[in-house]
């Protein structure tokens, strides 16, 4: 991998890295998978500078600061223009102030709205502890840098194949897609669990007492957007809006699929599902790791990646 031009320009990649992995039971951002010791999170950065971004922009909390730059920032610094911007619990619209009880920020929505003043043209977002394959950056980029604007919000969303997206060991939260004949994006509905159950993907809304089943070629959102210049004014509405609803003041999340669906069904936004075969892998669970070392592992066997990421 080179490293970076002097002169930087084109869309960013927003890196949602501001979880503390309470599922996986511990900080997986810098948990190694690679042969060369790489994370998953490497990965992506190197198939997005091959596909042509250029500016890295990691959404972290400032607890886990010095451990991020030391393990990811720093090395990556070296062929990207890093920048750094923090989900903070009281990073909230004026007027508004931290309910009481609340200790958590306020979900994937609220992340990409931590970057308000950071980043002011067009960016991609994807989660910093999934791996996504290599098509769906090139698919993104070519998205942002060649679809004109006009007065109407253009988004993109990379559209994954559900059995392609599952792990056996819990469950997960995705984004169910309804795409019209012209692969625009019609609906999307968050679905918080959702676990397979005798080969079958089913999802509950009520803690397990009843369970639904969803077709295993069901097109889902993992969080990997691409959205135009002007996008997070529009969201910061949003989230006001949503602040100011009927929510559980300590525990609803302002997630970033459902800001999407809010403009889709205002009239104030399409989106182009662009669908992809790769498979995702990620560690929600500690049982992943050893499955996702194996999946890089073969990459690495098939030529995908070489054996060594960055240089020393």
């Amino acid at each position: 991998m080179k490293k970076i031009n002097d002169s930087v320009e084109g869309p960013s990649l927003v890196i949602m890295a501001a979880g503390m992995g309470s599922r996986f039971g511990g900080l997986k951002q810098i948990t190694p998978v690679g042969p060369s010791g790489e994370m998953i999170i490497d990965y992506s950065i190197y198939d997005a500078l091959s596909a042509g971004f250029k500016t890295i922009v990691f959404v972290i909390k400032r607890e886990i600061e010095q451990a991020f730059k030391q393990h990811i920032g720093n090395r990556i610094a070296k062929y990207a223009d890093v920048k750094y911007v923090y989900q903070e619990l009281d990073n909230l619209p004026d007027g508004f102030v931290v309910p009481e009880g609340r200790t958590k920020p306020w979900g994937t929505g609220h992340a990409v709205l931590s970057c308000r003043g950071t980043v002011d043209g067009s960016f991609a977002v994807i989660n910093a502890d999934d791996y996504y394959g290599r098509e769906c950056y090139g698919l993104m980029y070519d998205f942002l840098t060649t679809t004109p604007s006009d007065d109407r919000l253009h988004f993109a969303m990379a559209g994954y194949i559900l059995e392609n997206t599952l792990t056996e060991n819990g469950y997960v939260s995705r984004g169910v897609c309804a795409v019209d004949d012209y692969g625009m994006l019609k609906d999307i509905v968050e679905r918080v669990h959702i676990e397979l159950r005798d080969g079958q993907a089913m999802f509950t809304e009520d803690g397990g007492n009843s369970w639904s089943r969803l077709a295993m070629d069901s097109i889902v959102s993992m969080n990997c957007w691409a959205f135009p210049a002007g996008t997070l004014e529009h969201f910061e509405t949003l989230f006001s809006n949503f602040l100011s609803g009927d929510i559980n003041p300590v525990k609803s999340e302002f997630y970033l699929p459902f800001a999407v669906d809010s403009l889709l069904k205002a009239n104030k936004a399409d989106v182009k599902v662009l669908k992809t075969a790769d498979r995702w892998f990620g560690m929600t669970y500690t049982q992943d790791r050893d499955i996702v070392i194996n999946a890089i592992h073969s990459l690495v066997q098939k030529g995908v990646y070489p054996e060594r990421l960055w240089k020393k």
